[in-house]
């Protein structure tokens, strides 16, 4: 019996219950379709910014799953330059961390452009840019020559976890691979090819390090190929280092087994789930308030009244403690309280503001809003 997936006789074909996945890829389709549809009602700003947003959190997370902790600062500071955010360059990034939104990036931006040798030889040097990998020198940009064992433990008492195959079948197992990704775009669902596609590149293990990285990076240009968009705003690294436990043990059994692996698609599935599931909790007030300016893009207001509307926004569903009042609004637009009262009074008539409930002689307001059609 063979100890590893890639030692199979039918590697690299890949098995799994059909009707084991289709409820619950039926299910994570909707939800994507929902949250994409939302995003469309975001402006320009809002949207980079949320782009902006999962970048930094993929550049963390995926090093953070390796066991690497990133200064957010200069995440966001390199995320910034690329996107060209005004916040870029407070605190710059070094190689290595510019390196890593380089690629994340042009897996998002560039999915279309082929994945070539070439360009996955130029991810590595971008995330190697010293040649090293901590005080160990690696080959960087080119194919491993040395056989690679996932360990853990003790000098001596070491586990191994998973051997990769050896390094005389780089080329011919890699060019497998470009084939397959040609090929698989045509003939599997975008979510199963991003899970496959995963699964195969890092069981292969083609570089000295940073295979894990990668690997998650090709998932994300599958995915961005499926939605067809060249921005993400959701990050599946963060899920995956909420779930970092249960996604090794998951390659190891996978990996260890033959070629069957319904329980890695059920498990990708679930955390892409639980990956939008977060994004959507997180965009939630943004969603909100795109929302509703689109419901109102007709109506009328003056520009004290949309600047307390976007305070009320702003602060999420839940609005201002206590709600908002004629004091305050009187407080925030610096004009008499008679003229506050009449501003209030149409923003009620127009629909976008209505009383709190219980208010009695002190009367206060919080936005009207729809919640079937705010959802996201």
């Amino acid at each position: 019996m063979p100890r590893y997936f890639w030692e199979d006789q039918n590697w690299p074909h890949f098995r799994w219950n059909a009707d084991a996945l289709l409820h619950p890829l039926a299910d994570v389709r909707r939800r994507q379709g929902r949250f994409l549809r939302a995003m469309e009602d975001l402006g320009f700003e809002d949207s980079l910014r949320a782009y902006a947003f999962a970048t930094e959190e993929d550049a963390i997370h995926t090093a953070a799953i390796e066991g690497e902790n990133l200064d957010r600062e200069k995440v966001h500071s390199s995320v910034a330059t690329h996107l060209g955010l005004p916040t870029a360059g407070l605190r710059p990034a070094d190689r290595a961390v510019d390196g890593l939104v380089k690629v994340l990036l042009d897996a998002i931006h560039n999915h279309m452009t082929p994945l070539t040798q070439d360009r996955l030889c130029g991810w590595h040097t971008a995330l190697f840019p010293s040649g090293r990998s901590g005080f160990n020198a690696i080959i960087t940009g080119a194919w491993r020559d040395a056989p690679m064992q996932i360990v853990s433990g003790a000098y001596g008492k070491q586990k191994v976890h998973f051997e990769a195959p050896p390094p005389e079948r780089m080329e011919m197992e890699m060019a497998a691979f470009f084939i397959w990704w040609e090929e698989s775009r045509r003939k599997l669902d975008g979510i199963i090819r991003a899970a496959l596609a995963h699964l195969y590149f890092v069981t292969i293990h083609p570089f000295d390090d940073g295979n894990g990285r990668l690997s998650r990076a090709i998932a994300d240009m599958a995915i961005a190929q499926d939605e067809s968009i060249g921005r993400r705003y959701y990050s599946l690294s963060a899920q995956i280092m909420k779930e970092r436990n249960a996604y090794y043990a998951m390659l190891e059994k996978t990996q260890t087994g033959n070629d069957e692996c319904t329980e890695w698609l059920l498990w990708f599935i679930s955390c892409f789930d639980h990956a939008l599931i977060a994004a959507e909790a997180r965009l939630a007030a943004i969603l909100f308030k795109a929302v509703f300016w689109k419901r109102h893009a007709e109506t009328v207001v003056n520009e004290r009244q949309k600047k307390v509307l976007n305070r009320l926004l702003d602060a999420g569903r839940n609005g201002f403690e206590g709600g908002l009042s004629t004091r305050k609004y009187v407080g925030m637009t610096k004009i008499s309280r008679a003229t506050a009262w009449r501003e209030i009074e149409d923003l009620l008539r127009k629909k976008m503001l209505r009383p709190l409930p219980g208010g009695g002689r002190s009367v206060a307001y919080e936005i009207a809003w729809e919640h079937e059609k705010i959802q996201a």
